[in-house]
């Protein structure tokens, strides 16, 4: 399949926006999806982003029937393990239903992986849903392993009221 993946620009926003709500769609999570495309063009693109992205493209004559030719992406930070030292964190990693099986989602989190090593991290973290066995079977297929079973962390969040409230002095 022909297909490119590069660095996005602020010009793909509207197209990563319409993804995010397509991943939350197929992770049954819409309800969640708060980020706008002027969020993602201010957190990605201003002087100190807190995210990077790349996009996978195919050329005008594999569009979608819908006219697009953007049809993965994958948003990704960098941040550091008090034990590891530098750490990427891959937030999405999403292909089109119609593109999967191509090698794109692959080429993707291969890239994440690269951008990763070369800013010097020992480590890409991310998470997937329980319930998501293909995406589970993909991941540990690219070498990766699930540290709730093999170390017996697991991922916590603290958002909203609570938040605020923990903020307190």
């Amino acid at each position: 399949m022909d297909f490119s993946i590069r660095a996005a620009n602020v010009e793909d926003c509207k197209d990563i926006a319409r993804m995010i709500v397509e991943l939350a769609e197929y992770e049954k999570k819409t309800e969640h999806v708060k980020v706008t495309q002027r969020d993602l063009e201010q957190d990605g693109f201003s002087k100190n982003p807190f995210f990077h992205g790349i996009v996978a493209e195919v050329p005008e004559q594999l569009r979608t029937k819908d006219g697009h030719t953007k049809i993965g992406y994958a948003l990704y930070f960098y941040s550091y393990s008090s034990w590891a030292g530098r750490a990427v964190y891959m937030e999405d990693l999403y292909v089109m239903p119609e593109f999967r099986g191509k090698g794109i989602g692959k080429a993707l989190m291969s890239k994440v992986a690269q951008l990763g090593l070369a800013a010097g991290c020992n480590q890409l973290n991310f998470t997937v849903l329980d319930w998501n066995q293909s995406s589970r079977d993909f991941y540990l297929s690219q070498g990766c392993f699930d540290i709730t079973t093999s170390i017996g962390y697991h991922c916590m969040r603290c958002e909203g009221e609570a938040l605020q409230h923990l903020a307190q002095p």
